[in-house]
């Protein structure tokens, strides 16, 4: 099932006509999603799997999610491996990739960006891909997405969910957001990760526990930069949520005066770059973008590099409210995959 890019804002608000016109749409869609989470075979691997993933269409924070989690992989003494579809590139084949030559337009924006962390393989087919990481040296596979459509057994499923944003107005694509019926993939889940100080989310953290399931918290925390404090700045994001990457902005002291929304991983036409450019050209502003928007633009020649070299990026980083939080998620991960394979051995 296609991620959906550019979600209509009526998903984010509450339900309205829009959302009951075509529930009748949705009905159809969730019995199908639900019928194919909940029957799909699953092959499990000769290492741990844990997937980062989300209940609904968007962003929540997978990939910062998924960075911390490799880091404490690190710490452990395992090689981690970030497995990921490669959502916004042209390839279509099982790739390493490579952030030194490699383009967002060939194998994605978020592949890129973690590259930069671990080992990464883009895969339409999951489980061709988790071999691969397997043969390039991976001792534990960190999917980025793929909860609801991969056929690759998990030992981990920890599910992020934005604590403002939550599911939105609650209904399944393509009236809104939420990818499969809750209860299936509730049933899926190993633990919830609650992100921000929003209570929007509370009901679902609420249903997940009385499910059973773990629940943690954690914030998108923005790195120090001090020389953004008074600065009036152009801000630019196309990322799921850009309103979340403006507040960071002026988190940090710095006054947006003047914004750009993109829909999520898209590339910049000319028109629009030369646009950024010559605004914050002639009302002297300071470009400001996110890690995700500026990897877009590198390899490029031409406005893009001119764009690149132009825009300062806003760094960001998941930090959990229990700092031993993402050691624990490992831990249990490598304790579940010992048990899965020992099963196999057995049965």
């Amino acid at each position: 099932m296609q991620m959906v890019s550019d979600s209509p804002p009526f998903w984010w608000t509450k339900a309205d006509w829009r959302a009951y016109a075509l529930s009748p749409v949705s009905f159809l869609y969730g019995r199908i999603a639900g019928y194919r989470m909940a029957n799909a075979p699953r092959t499990g691997v000769s290492v741990p799997v844990i997937c980062a993933g989300n209940f609904t269409a968007g962003g929540a924070g997978k990939t910062p999610t998924a960075l911390a989690l490799a880091e404490a992989a690190k710490a452990k003494g395992l090689v981690p491996g970030f497995l990921s579809r490669g959502y916004g590139g042209s390839i279509d084949v099982t790739t390493v990739v490579d952030p030194d030559h490699h383009r967002a337009d060939a194998v994605g924006d978020e592949p890129l960006l973690l590259a930069r962390t671990a080992l990464t393989v883009i895969a339409r087919r999951r489980l061709e891909g988790a071999e691969r990481l397997i043969r390039e040296g991976a001792t534990l596979i960190i999917m980025d997405d793929g909860f609801q459509s991969a056929r690759l057994a998990i030992d981990f499923a920890l599910l992020v969910v934005d604590s403002h944003r939550s599911t939105g107005n609650g209904f399944v694509i393509p009236a809104g957001p939420v990818r499969a019926p809750m209860d299936v993939q509730l049933r899926h889940a190993t633990a919830l990760l609650k992100v921000g100080d929003g209570d929007n989310a509370d009901y679902l953290i609420r249903r997940a526990a009385r499910a059973g399931l773990g629940v943690m918290e954690a914030r998108l925390m923005p790195k120090p930069m001090p020389e953004l404090a008074g600065r009036r700045v152009l801000a630019f994001a196309g990322i799921a949520d850009p309103g979340k990457f403006f507040r960071t902005v002026e988190s940090l002291g710095a006054e947006i005066a003047e914004s750009r929304s993109f829909p999520d991983h898209s590339h910049l036409e000319e028109d629009q770059m030369r646009d950024l450019l010559e605004t914050a050209r002639r009302q002297a502003l300071m470009l400001v973008t996110t890690a995700k928007d500026h990897v877009r633009l590198a390899g490029h020649g031409g406005t893009a590099a001119e764009l690149a070299a132009a825009a300062t990026v806003i760094a960001v980083e998941m930090q959990f409210d229990d700092p031993r939080a993402p050691g624990m998620i490992i831990d249990r991960a490598v304790d579940a995959a010992r048990k899965r394979l020992l099963g196999q051995k057995t049965s």
